[in-house]
């Protein structure tokens, strides 16, 4: 079924952002892509911008290239974070309460893709589960209280993905060690991202808590995330199919679409929206419903609790009278 486009014939364009002045926004991987151009558009509208990148070398070089497009005032910063080591994870959430007392916006932006051996994280986890998931599933929870306060909007920047390889979630063998594939597990990855994301929005619903969350996908654009880990084939293909991406900018629309619009769907999917959701005009992008499962959403839940060393119990607010 295709979904009219809420925006109009040529979907939603960064031109609909207004003056986004006293706005902070946290937002992973940032320095290159498009989080770096999610944050250019922050930038342009006012905002201040707290990226948590793994590279302090990148990170610093995209700080300047930035700051002599928007001058010295612009306000963005970095503070350094590796979502495949729970403690950096940890240690980031510390300098990002510490330093920003409001947060009106996390982008769960970062993520590896196409890693063409089995590589695991500091932590043990699959390389590419345990940087997509269950490194913002932790920074999520740490940063969880402060959201509340802030009436924030949490964005989850998933992927075409979800609709390919197994479709579900493999807890019989989280680490691929019997059956690992560059893309299938990376499609596993990002399937598990985005079910949390929506468990996460079910269980924030019912306790009538006001963040808002919102899942998005940047279609085909011509970034960085499939050339650092992939193959040599999997290179090549990207080389090849790159005219026929769109730019790492366009990639960024859905989730700066997710981070200002109003009266945004629930249980959504924002991105392009033509040429098999790989490109085109942004609006309300198909869904692969199996990722709505809530059975497997709170199994996954606990053994994200379990893996990641903490615990998440979303209560419901008391309303004062």
């Amino acid at each position: 079924m295709t979904h009219p486009n809420p925006f109009g014939p040529k979907g939603w364009t960064p031109e609909r952002v207004g003056d986004l002045t006293g706005k902070n926004i946290v937002i992973t991987g940032a320095n290159a892509g498009a989080g770096y151009e999610a944050t250019r558009i922050f930038l342009s509208k006012g905002a201040s911008v707290v990226m948590l990148n793994r590279s302090a070398p990148k990170s610093e070089a995209a700080i300047a290239t930035l700051k002599q497009e928007f001058g010295t005032q612009a306000d963005v910063r970095f503070i350094p974070m590796d979502l495949a080591d729970l403690a950096s994870v940890r240690a980031a959430a510390d300098q990002v309460l510490a330093k920003v007392p409001q947060i009106d916006v996390l982008i769960e932006n970062a993520a590896i893709a196409q890693v063409a051996t089995q590589q695991f994280t500091r932590d043990g986890f699959e390389s590419q589960l345990g940087t997509n998931h269950y490194g913002h599933f932790l920074l999520t929870r740490l940063l969880f209280d402060r959201l509340v306060d802030s009436h924030a909007r949490i964005v989850v920047v998933g992927s075409n993905g979800h609709k390919m390889g197994l479709k579900r979630v493999q807890f019989e063998d989280m680490n691929f060690d019997g059956n690992y594939n560059p893309h299938i597990t990376y499609c596993h990855s990002k399937f598990v991202q985005m079910m949390f994301a929506y468990e996460l929005e079910r269980r924030i619903a019912k306790a009538g808590i006001p963040v808002s969350i919102h899942v998005c996908h940047p279609g085909a654009a011509r970034t960085t995330l499939s050339k650092e880990e992939a193959n040599r084939m999997t290179k090549f293909l990207f080389i090849l199919l790159s005219p026929l991406a769109q730019s790492a900018e366009r990639g960024a629309w859905p989730e700066v679409l997710c981070a200002t619009e109003e009266n945004l769907k629930p249980a959504a999917y924002y991105g392009p929206t033509k040429r098999a959701e790989m490109v085109g005009p942004v609006g309300e992008s198909k869904l692969e419903k199996s990722v709505l499962d809530p059975v497997q959403a709170v199994q996954l839940w606990e053994l994200s609790e379990t893996e990641t060393g903490t615990s998440w119990a979303i209560q419901k607010q008391e309303t004062v009278a």
